[in-house]
């Protein structure tokens, strides 16, 4: 018997899984994947085109359309 997905609320994530979807979505980016969030080039210059500072951008706005998902454990 497969254990239970939790989807009822908004997940916290850990350090990891956010550092897991910022390097998947930077590597999108770097690929020519289009930006989630609207950036005016001043924007793009402060953070000189970074692709994880733009995943980091994204992520922060919630915006990111990456979802994690984590098994609950079983009840003994």
């Amino acid at each position: 018997m497969a254990a239970e997905k939790q989807t009822s609320e908004p997940q916290k994530l850990s350090k990891y899984e956010k550092a897991r979807i910022i390097g998947s979505r930077a590597l999108q980016i770097s690929m020519g994947a289009p930006f989630l969030v609207k950036l005016e080039k001043e924007g793009l210059e402060k953070i000189r085109y970074n692709p994880i500072e733009i995943a980091k951008l994204e992520l922060e706005a919630n915006v990111i359309p990456i979802s994690v998902v984590r098994e609950v454990p079983k009840k003994k």
